[in-house]
């Protein structure tokens, strides 16, 4: 099968600490507002949203274990790049698989985002995530090259140390409404602005159809030791941060304009002809 570039260079582990993480920002649409609802949301203009996440896949060989059809059991999936909850904006996750599998099209509903087979050739996994009513009502397509072999094949394969692809992303969401940012101001996964202490926003809702509440964090995950530490992940949080900062100053001085605007300016004295 072709393989298609994804929106960001996978990462073997063996490489993170030799060479700079790009950071990419996969910008979303702004959702359709609800002409329905009896109470419409406010839209925070200037205002960004960041979700870091991280995807990929981990592979084992099976060893003594493995035959023709089934050399190594693997999981896919989709992370907070600090292993913190996606819940709170993902609602589910789609896995199109080879078509060779039963079932190629894997719904996932509910966090940690993951799946995990078996099997003996590498393919291109098609990866789509769908977010709450209120973060966007746009999909977002990730490509992920299932990788099951090491990049130095002369060695003997290990059944201890699997293969380890990820990559990096952050999933900005532009101009969010004010329910949804009141919803997640405070979560560990979300980077959000602080917005002037005067601002007033609607008392948070919890997401829809929500499920008995169980952990989906990652950070007793039993793959945790073999997800890819990004040794530059802290830095470019911090500048997520500082640029959230920013926007939001924007959204003060704006503010500040608009009233200036509305007050009555002095008449112009008439010129002598």
């Amino acid at each position: 099968m072709p393989h298609t570039p994804s929106l960001s260079s996978p990462r073997n582990q063996s490489d993170v600490s030799e060479s700079a993480i790009k950071l990419q920002r996969l910008v979303m649409g702004r959702s359709t507002d609800d002409p329905e609802k009896k109470i419409p949301n406010r839209r925070l203009k200037d205002v960004e949203i960041c979700v870091p996440i991280s995807y990929g896949t981990i592979s084992f060989w099976l060893g003594r274990k493995a035959s023709e059809s089934q050399s190594h059991k693997w999981t896919v999936y989709v992370r907070g790049a600090t292993n913190e909850d996606l819940g709170v904006v993902i609602r589910r996750a789609v896995f199109q698989l080879h078509p060779s599998f039963n079932n190629p099209m894997r719904v996932v509903d509910s966090p940690p985002f993951e799946l995990s087979e078996s099997g003996w050739g590498e393919f291109e996994i098609a990866i789509t995530l769908y977010f709450h009513s209120d973060v966007c009502d746009k999909q977002l397509d990730l490509f992920h090259h299932l990788k099951l072999y090491p990049e130095d094949e002369s060695g003997p394969q290990s059944t201890k140390k699997p293969v380890v692809v990820e990559s990096y992303n952050e999933i900005v969401f532009p101009d969010p409404l004010d329910s949804f940012f009141a919803r997640v101001k405070d979560h560990p996964a979300v980077i959000v602005p602080r917005l002037p202490a005067s601002f007033n926003l609607p008392a948070p809702v919890p997401i829809e159809n929500a499920k008995e509440k169980k952990r989906g964090d990652t950070k007793d995950h039993p793959l945790n030791q073999w997800f890819v530490n990004f040794s530059e992940a802290d830095e470019l949080l911090k500048l997520a941060t500082a640029r959230q900062q920013v926007q939001a100053h924007i959204v003060k001085l704006r503010r500040q304009l608009s009233v200036i605007d509305g007050l009555p300016r002095p008449l112009k004295p008439a010129s002598d002809e």
